[in-house]
């Protein structure tokens, strides 16, 4: 699904650094493209409220892609996607035969949308089968497994991206574009938050910090940490994050609420925060010259933008199926995702950072 925005693949600037062995890279992966025309089989391994409600709808929606299979550990669930998507048996696996994909010439992708913690396993293991890998974010539970699972990848001559559709969203992409290329001028402020009222099973993975890593921030900071960065188009360098949670008989385990300020190069700050108990999705930017921003600003559905010339009035799309087309033709083109690896990994810099500075009560460096 293409829109007429203008913004190009230049401007993502700091995916740009990833390094010269992207070419290297490239020409490794030559052999093994697939043809112009073949639309290329995903499969999604775990079959929870994301792949049910965004990921396999949308996979109704592409043009260079398709849901070829499917792996789960619930045989109702397989028979229920059976018969809904056409799925034929032999394209669907359990977490016993999941090793058998490579022997599978109708899955070129796998797109592992598990519990955090099974993030880093079922993307090396995928590489390991000779397939390219989406995996959902946050990328795993810390840097060090994000390095693990870049360093897989590349062993095994396979792309690796992670799941950050807004940065094939038109309006997120109109804010990198007036942010980076200073359109009103430099950047004075920013502030974003992003969460919701968590309702659900507190028995829930997400609420087990062996199996999310976190809560609010791992599952919704993101966003947030994400929205400052590339609407600078830097890194930041330091940060300093205090908590609060009303809700400790429920969030046990996991953070509710987080505030930080992120420091970038040339001590500008920026402040976000995230939360399991409040409804929050914002970017909200102040420059020189004008204003803009996002509210909503994160979620599954229509985003609106704003700036000093008044909306942004530009199209809204299926956020999944952009963005699972893109990285089809990346896999088609043997070139590197504008959201590889290496971007999940520096989101993770920030939010193990974080964690340290709940921990000690200071500013703590990002490393």
């Amino acid at each position: 699904m293409k829109t007429s925005h203008p913004f190009s693949r230049r401007d993502f600037i700091r995916v740009g650094s990833i390094g010269a062995g992207t070419l290297a890279f490239g020409n490794i992966l030559s052999a093994f493209a697939p043809t112009a025309d073949k639309k290329l089989g995903i499969a999604l391994v775990g079959l929870g409220n994301y792949s049910t409600g965004q990921l396999g709808p949308a996979l109704q929606h592409t043009k260079n892609c398709y849901l070829a299979g499917i792996v789960t550990g619930h045989p109702a669930k397989a028979e229920a996607w059976k018969k809904k998507y056409n799925i034929p048996d032999k394209n669907i696996y359990n977490y016993d035969t999941y090793d058998q994909i490579r022997n599978n010439p109708d899955i070129d992708i796998i797109y592992v949308v598990l519990p955090v913690s099974m993030h880093k396993e079922y993307t090396i293991r995928a590489a390991q089968a000779g397939k390219h890998v989406i995996c959902e974010k946050p990328m795993s539970l810390n840097a060090k497994e994000c390095e693990d699972m870049i360093a897989a990848c590349k062993k095994a001559n396979r792309l690796l991206s992670i799941g950050y559709r807004l940065h094939f969203e038109p309006h997120n992409m109109e804010v990198m574009r007036l942010g980076q290329k200073h359109v009103y001028g430099k950047v004075t402020s920013i502030d974003t938050g992003n969460g919701f009222t968590y309702l659900g099973d507190p028995n829930a993975w997400r609420l087990k910090k062996a199996m999310a890593g976190g809560g609010g921030l791992m599952d919704m900071g993101i966003y947030s940490i994400q929205g400052a960065r590339y609407t600078l188009g830097q890194e930041p360098v330091s940060v300093k994050a205090t908590q609060e949670k009303t809700r400790p008989d429920f969030f046990k385990e996991v953070d509710e609420t987080v505030f930080w300020e992120l420091e970038f190069p040339g001590s500008f700050i920026t402040t976000g925060k995230s939360s399991y108990n409040h409804n929050w999705g914002y970017l909200h930017v102040e420059a020189e010259h004008g204003k803009f921003g996002l509210e909503p600003a994160y979620g599954y559905g229509e985003i609106d933008g704003y700036t000093s010339a008044g909306p942004m009035n530009l199209p809204q799309v299926i956020h999944q199926a952009v963005q699972m087309d893109d990285f089809a033709e990346c896999v088609r083109q043997n070139k590197q995702s504008r959201v590889p690896g290496e971007e999940g990994l520096k989101d993770m810099k920030v939010v193990d950072a974080i964690y340290r500075s709940l921990e000690s009560g200071k500013k703590e460096k990002i490393v």
